[in-house]
């Protein structure tokens, strides 16, 4: 690939990765006012306020353009007929007393005489009320599960919940992913072909320094992913709490006592440059030592990756704060 085709993509993704940003912070607005909400009918129901604000996260980031035409109010809506309740003549009912006689799920909270699902305190409140009656001996998880059937919504929403309950609704902050005392060089080469394992492209960026030259978490997250992998080594798969993942290839070692479900935060050490990959467990060498840094979106359908240059240039300019890994929660 030429150096303009490379320039060119270099600049459409970083006008996307601003675009992305605007439509991130955006969603995150929309959802800090429902915070109040959130809290008060977790304390009417015995149910953390961070569930349910992670059941809307997930469900507003993986929201298709049609879910959004339906019910374009922020996060988890229910189902016509599940609202309305089964069997009942008016499939879009408003009317509580009804809704209730046909076994709806929609609840009048704010006793206006009307069940709303597109107010957020019916909204919330009817979604509340249902995890606490499919909860059975305060089994959340199950709830979550018949809520979506999807053991990776499952598992997004209870980490999302987590986050939120350590770090608050809208988490800020990011970090350049290498110790920028060390000694390093960034490649823009995301796009450009790979030929290991078959044609490809790169779907990343690499940053090249010395062995054992520390790796830092960029965002707030939880360890999604931790393993070998023929193509990146010894490698660190984190997720945001807007569903974006950050891959980090070709370690030499993890820091510990890191685990998988961990959460970590902008700055924290997760673990250490090397040159690991390109064939099975322990295979290292092959390559000078670098990291290889990508980042993906997924809407729930489809995961991506795109750019993250735009982003490494606006983390490169900021202040450094490295932080030690956690101690186990064990």
């Amino acid at each position: 690939m030429t150096k303009r085709p490379m320039r060119i993509m270099a600049a459409v993704s970083w006008l996307f990765v601003m675009w992305n940003s605007v439509l991130t912070a955006a969603a995150g607005e929309r959802q800090t006012h429902l915070k109040p909400i959130y809290v008060q009918v977790a304390h009417r129901y015995d149910i953390p306020w961070t569930l349910l604000a992670a059941v809307d996260r997930y469900s507003e980031l993986t929201k298709s353009k049609q879910d959004k035409a339906l019910h374009p109010q922020y996060g988890f809506a229910f189902e016509d007929a599940m609202w309305s309740g089964i069997g009942n003549p008016i499939l879009s009912d408003l009317n509580p007393y009804t809704i209730r006689l046909f076994h709806g799920v929609g609840v009048d909270a704010n006793h206006d005489g009307l069940a709303l699902p597109w107010d957020p305190n019916d909204r919330i409140s009817a979604l509340a009320e249902w995890l606490d009656e499919q909860s059975g001996e305060d089994d959340l998880g199950t709830a979550v599960w018949e809520l979506f059937r999807d053991a990776v919504a499952v598992e997004r929403i209870f980490e999302f919940h987590k986050i939120f309950a350590r770090y608050g609704l809208n988490p800020a902050g990011n970090c350049f992913p290498i110790a920028k005392k060390y000694n390093y060089t960034v490649k823009h080469t995301f796009g450009a072909g790979r030929s290991y394992g078959g044609r490809r492209i790169h779907e990343g960026v690499d940053i090249f320094a010395d062995y054992g030259t520390p790796v830092l978490a960029c965002a707030h997250g939880y360890v999604e992913l931790m393993g070998w992998n023929r193509f990146g080594g010894w490698r660190i798969g984190i997720r945001d709490v807007n569903n974006v993942y950050y891959y980090y290839a070709h370690l030499s070692a993890y820091a510990k006592p890191l685990k998988r479900g961990d959460l970590v935060e902008p700055g924290e050490v997760i673990g250490y440059v090397g040159s690991t990959g390109y064939g099975p467990p322990g295979t290292s060498g092959k390559f000078p030592p670098h990291l290889h840094f990508g980042m993906y979106k997924d809407t729930g359908r489809r995961e991506w990756a795109f750019s993250p240059s735009g982003k490494l240039l606006q983390w490169q300019r900021l202040p450094q704060h490295i932080k030690s890994p956690p101690k186990s929660d064990d």
